[in-house]
């Protein structure tokens, strides 16, 4: 989850928070709710298919494809963030455009839709001291926003994530300050997280998503800023996820962890939290050795214990360094920020950044880059 990434915007949450008579959670879009079991289910393992499987996913109430990474240029290190969040107002995938009509009105208003969409734009610039983060929403209506699948592409005005070909994708997005383009090399097989994809996130009925990752994408590009390019190169993690309820009624957020080592290593875990702030027994991850064999990992496998805080201008108070170790696989590594303000200044707000990691696997020293997102602490 990204996401557990379970990251479902968090902005789209607003979005129903707005629509809504009484006060509701921002997470609350996340949980099963009243109209959870009229969309399609995450119940069970399934056959993936790709690329179809890149593409959108109508029928569940909500999805997302979600890009990390880390970069350098001209000897300056940047971190970058781009999602797109899909939420979907009423069952029945799809846009109802073109075969519905107003109980008011004898034609049908193009812009009404039942999906709308979300996005988040973030830079890290560390050598200037630097976070810019963007967002923007729209409903999937005149071609403003969408999703499709052959080819792929997702996107909101001029910001998207296309396949240029079956081994090549770009994404392209720009705010006041920063605009970035990149080409993502797909050279590894997805990785199914959970039971063969199946992710769940709680025992409550539908608090499951299906949920794969792509966590070590070659990337390669331009970032502007203040109308200076910079070529840049480096690694991104893409995780994929859709269902129609994540979040268990007493869940209150997650911390999520996505390490790339530079052994070849890769390291996905999201560590759910309840009312209390202790760690959810629902809490899970993976394990991808550098040969590219990839294995669960559960609550019990990984320790994550936190060494430092930080409070932001704003008043939230977030973890702020790490220690996480895997005692199956020999691998223990502290991850710290490469910047201590990486809060993206949406609704809710939440910290998503850049870290560099450091320490030992099988009693050989690694380090390696990394992303962490932390959510549910501004509730």
């Amino acid at each position: 989850m990204r996401r557990c990434a379970v990251s479902l915007s968090l902005a789209a949450a607003l979005l129903v928070c707005q629509a809504a008579a009484a006060p509701v959670s921002d997470l609350d879009v996340l949980r099963g709710g009243a109209t959870a079991g009229q969309f399609a289910q995450a119940s069970g393992p399934r056959e993936f298919r790709f690329p179809e499987d890149h593409g959108p996913h109508p029928g569940f109430r909500h999805e997302w494809w979600y890009v990390t990474g880390n970069l350098d240029g001209e000897g300056r290190r940047y971190g970058f963030e781009l999602t797109f969040f899909r939420l979907a107002l009423a069952p029945g995938g799809g846009d109802p455009g073109a075969h519905e009509t107003s109980a008011t009105s004898a034609e049908t208003s193009h812009w009404r839709s039942r999906q709308i969409y979300v996005a988040h734009f973030a830079v890290t610039d560390v050598a200037r001291g630097q976070f810019h983060s963007a967002q923007k929403y729209s409903r999937q209506a005149l071609g403003l926003a969408g999703a499709e699948a052959d080819p792929l592409r997702v996107w909101i005005d001029d910001w998207e994530l296309t396949a240029r070909d079956a081994s090549h994708w770009e994404l392209h997005a720009a705010g006041a300050d920063y605009e970035l383009t990149l080409t993502l090399r797909l050279s590894q097989e997805p990785v199914l997280n959970g039971d063969r994809g199946l992710s769940r996130k709680a025992d409550d009925p539908g608090a499951a998503s299906y949920y794969y990752s792509m966590p070590r994408l070659e990337v390669s590009g331009r970032l502007l800023h203040a109308g200076h390019p910079t070529p840049v190169s480096g690694l991104a993690w893409l995780d994929r996820e859709w269902g129609s309820g994540s979040l268990g009624r007493g869940q209150r957020g997650w911390d999520w962890f996505a390490v790339q080592l530079d052994d070849g290593g890769a390291l996905m875990f999201y560590s759910l939290r309840d009312a209390r702030g202790a760690a959810d027994p629902h809490s899970a991850g993976t394990w991808v050795d550098p040969s590219g064999q990839s294995r669960p990992l559960d609550s019990h496998d990984v320790r994550v214990e936190v060494l430092d805080r930080w409070t932001s201008p704003r008043g939230t108070r977030y973890p702020s360094r790490w220690r996480l170790a895997v005692p199956s696989i020999g691998l223990e590594i502290e991850a710290h920020p490469v910047m201590a303000d990486q809060e993206l200044a949406t609704r809710p707000r939440y910290w998503e950044g850049a870290v560099d990691v450091r320490g030992t696997r099988a009693s050989r020293t690694v380090s390696g880059r990394g992303y962490v997102e932390l959510v549910g602490y501004d509730e």
